[in-house]
């Protein structure tokens, strides 16, 4: 199958998205739902048992049977369901002009890889961005004048800018389809959360952009003034707004909006709903914690959170366990100074794709397959519970214990 007959096929359904609930609370620990890693294999990746990681592309080398060279140091990226055969992976590209821009890899329905193609260019430094309900990408510039830019993964549409979601050092989108808004992330040491309101949603060409105030728990959202931030950085425009230092990756799932920021390793939980907002896990605060570093954030089909690691040695791809552990799902060796990037499930659950960034020289995509469902074991006769999505009483009561336990350490 060749590129054009795949676009025939179209695309929808959005990315693949979690079939479960996540734990709001997270605790440090050992083991996990798929045991432990073993010896590295070929590419360097330590797996559980029955998992297996394959190259699928590499910057700079065409992919697969295709003539397209995979671009240089892959960042975010997510899976578009494409209707009736087969998915897509939409990768950015965290380099400078002309290589930077975004690229997608099509794949049959059994995973093996049928094409790529260039979505976006003319951009720089495409760090992150997120997935949209209605099946597109937004791409996010990580820079002073970075701009998020909607992407058809098909590339038969031209990728649009969207000022009116801000410009400023744009890190990672989210959506909440329930309420129709979207929530941003600045990659900065004194960076902000950000919720857009569209004036005609899905439509992102106008709305209202707004900054978090954050008063203990309770979130206050207030109009940025100019969000062309033609004389002051956005930032700056509204002082009573929060800081936070290094937002990084963020994910809806179930009525919570969940972050990260890498400047003090931690993982915050906003209850969309109710407008308050916690912080799920301080590494700073946990003196035997396994988190190194939190990046890019996405969700495994049966609900537990995935945290990319960036740091100059060995990385990994933190999972966090249905019993409210931190382990590693993978690791990544040979490859120091690096950093994981692009988690996302295929929509089957069965494929992860994921890159190193800086591996080989300019990045390496990989996909990780194995027995993902093992976890859904642990959610037989659990019922979802409230916006938080806890998956039922007995999980309510050890979240809350773990929340406990985590205020009250020190």
């Amino acid at each position: 199958m060749n590129r054009r007959d795949f676009l025939r096929l179209g695309v929808g359904g959005g990315a693949a998205t979690a079939l479960a609930p996540a734990l709001p609370a997270l605790a440090a620990g050992d083991g996990g739902d798929y045991g432990p890693l073993l010896p590295p294999d070929a590419n360097g990746l330590m797996l559980p048992e029955e998992f297996t990681a394959r190259e699928i592309a590499r910057a700079g080398e065409p992919v697969g049977a295709s003539a397209y060279p995979w671009h240089r140091f892959p960042d975010g990226g997510a899976t578009f369901e494409a209707k009736g055969r087969g998915w897509i992976y939409v990768s950015n590209s965290e380099a400078g002009r002309p290589d930077a821009g975004a690229s997608a890899s099509t794949f049959d329905r059994k995973g093996e890889l049928l094409d790529a193609y260039r979505i976006l260019g003319g951009t720089q430094l495409n760090c992150a961005g997120g997935p949209t309900p209605w099946g597109t990408w937004l791409s996010c510039e990580e820079h002073p004048t970075g701009q998020v830019w909607e992407c058809d993964p098909t590339g038969a549409e031209a990728a649009v800018a969207r000022p009116a979601l801000g410009v400023f050092s744009h890190e990672a989108v989210a959506v909440d389809p329930k309420r129709r808004q979207l929530y941003l992330t600045e990659d900065q040491p004194n960076g902000r959360f950000y919720r857009f309101t569209p004036t005609e949603y899905p439509d992102l060409a106008a709305g209202e952009l707004e900054v978090a105030t954050v008063d203990g728990k309770r979130v206050t959202w207030l109009a940025v003034p100019d969000p062309a931030a033609e004389a002051v950085p956005i930032r700056e425009q509204v002082p009573e707004s929060t800081e936070f230092n290094g937002g990084e990756g963020v994910w809806y799932h179930a009525g919570v909006v969940y972050f990260t920021t890498k400047g003090d390793r931690k993982i915050w939980s906003y209850d969309a709903r109710a407008e308050t907002l916690e912080t799920l896990y301080d590494a700073a605060a946990d003196d035997g914690s396994p988190v190194s570093s939190v990046d890019n954030l996405t969700m495994t089909p049966t609900g537990e959170l995935l945290v990319a690691e960036d740091q100059p040695e060995e990385q990994e791809l933190l999972l966090v366990t249905l019993d409210g552990q931190v382990t590693p799902l993978l690791r990544l060796t040979g490859q120091s100074g690096s950093e994981l990037a692009g988690p996302a499930f295929a929509p089957n659950g069965k494929h992860l794709y994921l890159s190193s960034q800086r591996g080989g020289d300019g990045g390496i995509t990989y996909v990780v397959t194995g027995p993902f469902e093992k976890a859904k074991k642990k959610k037989k006769g659990k019922k979802n519970g409230d916006a938080l999505g806890v998956p039922g009483p007995a999980l309510a009561l050890m979240a809350a214990g773990a929340i406990w336990r985590l205020r009250n350490r020190a």
